[in-house]
């Protein structure tokens, strides 16, 4: 047991060295450079041609996978603490914006597939898993909870009533619009858009426009309305 508490210690250690030795190096010259060449020695791994900007934040990088050809920005906040069984996933050719957050917190995998776009000012929060899909794209301000207060006791402070943790799936080609919020629990199919400022707290079919508090859908792209369109 202190020999793992050591270890770990001296692995967060060097992952600060490292981070703060080079997080705010300017992007313009050597920094992106030597970031992507020494956060190899702290990262659970990271691919080829990623670009780190100057300013983000890096908390438990042995659970954190980086792919090719990633982008994130100034002021993203990357978050895998809680448990040795969490996961970042970053897929190939992922883009994150300023200033957004994710974090795993306890027993969380989120995964973020090939291509996907998240714009600034977004949050995505575990302790349930997240899982989005390949060519998303994730609207500024959105707000992705895998977690919900239980507040069924009124004689209770509803901090200590614990929370549900069922997880969000998002598949491949939604686009979710500015302040989109989606809730624990809600699975969005592939091909999906919602409209800004929905609150997501039920599934939502493939290739279905849904807008509104609560989401609703209003439309289905389906193959039909697809090949009409080609036509014209």
């Amino acid at each position: 047991m202190i020999s793992q508490q050591y270890s770990a210690k001296l692995e967060r250690f060097q992952e600060l060295f490292i981070t703060t030795l080079l997080g705010d190096i300017p992007t313009i010259g050597l920094g992106p450079h030597l970031r992507r060449l020494l956060y190899r020695r702290i990262f659970a791994s990271i691919g080829e041609k990623v670009y780190i900007q100057h300013g983000a934040e890096f908390i438990c990088t042995a659970y954190i996978e980086i792919g090719n050809g990633v982008h994130i920005f100034k002021n993203v906040r990357l978050d895998a603490k809680g448990h040795p069984s969490n996961r970042i996933y970053l897929g190939n050719g992922v883009a994150i914006e300023r200033n957004v957050d994710i974090g795993a917190m306890d027993h969380t995998c989120i995964y973020i597939d090939d291509n996907t776009f998240i714009a600034p000012n977004v949050c995505i929060a575990g302790p349930g898993d997240i899982r989005i899909g390949k060519q998303c794209m994730i609207g500024s301000h959105t707000g992705i909870y895998a977690n919900s207060h239980i507040f069924a006791d009124p004689l209770l402070p509803i901090r200590h009533q614990g929370v549900t943790c069922q997880g969000i799936v998002i598949e491949d080609d939604c686009w979710l619009g500015h302040g989109v919020t989606v809730l624990d629990g809600v699975h969005i199919g592939q091909g999906s858009v919602v409209g800004a400022g929905a609150v997501v707290n039920k599934d939502i079919p493939p290739y279905s426009v849904a807008v509104g508090t609560p989401a609703r859908v209003i439309k289905n792209r389906n193959a039909k309305d697809l090949v009409e369109k080609i036509r014209v």
